[in-house]
């Protein structure tokens, strides 16, 4: 538990304006990639005990995002802090119009367990380059990387800066919240969990960033490449063993090419995995007996077409695919989050949106199909998050695409310069010539409307 005393102090140290300058928010970069690429090793170890990641999954969808991210704000970071020169009015003419960018101040990053290292990281880079003091919560879910991220970071900064508190989300978080005021939260986690730290910041007025999930729709169409839908569909669902929250929740297929894409998603999983993923090295585990027996449990709600075998002990299910899942069953009114993929048919766009809205404002979306027209009205018809055409999960790893949600899957964004943007505050400054000063602004206006009536129209 962190005290009031130390967030206080935190507090100070913001005030003092040390964090300001483009010098010392690049030297704090520069500071967290030594650190991340000195306990390396212990990264990868970290990450394969809490979920079975290899060091090449590990560095693929964790560290090395981190260090990309890093390396992308050190280039554009002087660039992105310089005061933007804005156009005036006639109404405040003559002047000079200055968007400066301010730090928040004190932000709280709360991380989740799927990709406990990438996520917080991430967006922590962020709050550094926007020239912000931060405390860290990382997951306790996944609980050896969570002690390694405090290791990293107390070796980089001091605590008045950068801090990290451990222990169980649901008592630290309300208490801290209670305690202090930050100036920005962000939150990656479960829409459950979204909404109460959303309601906790309301009370002081926090704004914040909210990273949720969602069940986000594949749509495969029938003009699509079904082998290639088929590698890509089973490369962003069973990545970290479906625990993302942009996987592929289930998969909407024409009902003209529905066999051939099931035949196609299972060789793609024996090329991937082999003939027992629990083999593997490519494939994780899940994260906890409480998640294995909910997942579990969702094997019951449909035919399993493959996959389907688990082991409790060693926390493994196989890359699972289901079919006559009905639509009321949990596993289509609940965020999957594991190696379960059931899939349903479609004659038609306008008989596959209603089954897309039960479940709106998904985080993610994706589409496979070789047609313009058709991708142009599936983006336009679907309100989400983000998403792929022909792919998925890899718009996740743009810097120069706003990576966040829409309603029930979250509220703001971030990656690249939306990080830097989250993390500050635009400041307007108009700056008013002294040696122009028309009388026609001042009072009386008296006689005045039809000239007023001219310049604001």
């Amino acid at each position: 538990m962190i005290s009031t005393a130390t967030l206080q102090q935190i507090r100070s140290y913001y005030h003092s304006g040390i964090t300001r300058s483009c010098s010392f928010r690049k030297l704090q970069l520069k500071k967290l990639r030594a650190a991340l690429l000195q306990h390396e090793e212990e990264i990868y170890d970290a990450l394969y005990a809490d979920l079975k990641k290899s060091k090449e999954e590990a560095y693929l969808s964790e560290l090395g995002l981190v260090l990309a991210e890093i390396r992308y704000m050190l280039k554009n970071l002087r660039r992105w802090m310089k005061p933007e020169k804005v156009s005036g009015s006639i109404l405040n003419f003559p002047s000079g119009n200055t968007v400066y960018r301010d730090p928040l101040g004190v932000v709280l990053i709360i991380g989740p367990w799927n990709y406990p290292l990438q996520l917080v990281m991430m967006a922590l880079t962020g709050a550094i380059a926007a020239g912000n003091c931060v405390v860290v919560k990382p997951s306790e879910m996944a609980p050896h990387t969570a002690l390694l991220i405090e290791k990293i970071i107390r070796s980089a900064f001091s605590p008045e800066y950068i801090s990290v508190v451990q222990g169980d989300g649901a008592q630290v978080v309300p208490q801290m919240m209670d305690d202090f005021r930050f100036d920005h939260i962000f939150f990656t986690g479960s829409v459950q969990v979204g909404k109460a730290i959303y309601e906790m910041a309301a009370k002081k007025l926090t704004p914040v960033t909210l990273e949720l999930g969602g069940k986000s729709p594949a749509v495969v169409e029938a003009d699509a490449d079904i082998p290639v839908a088929a590698k890509r569909l089973v490369f962003g669902k069973f990545m970290n063993t479906g625990q993302t929250c942009i996987a592929p929740d289930y998969v909407l297929v024409h009902v003209s090419v529905k066999n051939r894409l099931v035949e196609e998603m299972k060789k793609a999983i024996k090329t991937f995995y082999g003939d027992d993923a629990a083999r593997s090295d490519d494939y994780g585990k899940i994260i906890n007996e409480k998640r294995f027996d909910k997942l579990v449990s969702y094997l019951a709600q449909g035919t399993i077409l493959h996959g389907g075998t688990h082991n409790r002990a060693a926390l493994f299910i196989a890359p699972t695919l289901m079919d006559n899942v009905s639509p009321e069953a949990p596993l289509m009114t609940e965020e999957i989050f594991g190696p379960v993929l059931p899939v349903f048919t479609f004659n038609n766009r306008e008989e596959a949106i209603p089954i897309i809205e039960r479940h709106p404002d998904p985080l993610a979306f994706y589409l496979f199909t070789g047609d313009q027209r058709k991708e142009n009205e599936w983006i336009s018809a679907v309100p989400f998050g983000g998403g792929c055409i022909n792919h998925t999960l890899l718009h996740f790893t743009n810097h120069t695409l706003p990576f966040g949600g829409v309603g029930n899957s979250g509220m703001g964004s971030y990656h690249g310069k939306f990080s830097f943007d989250t993390f500050s505050r635009k400041k307007p400054v108009l700056k008013s010539a002294v040696g122009v000063d028309p009388a026609v602004k001042y009072p009386p206006f008296k006689g005045r409307l039809k000239l007023f009536k001219i310049v604001l129209r």
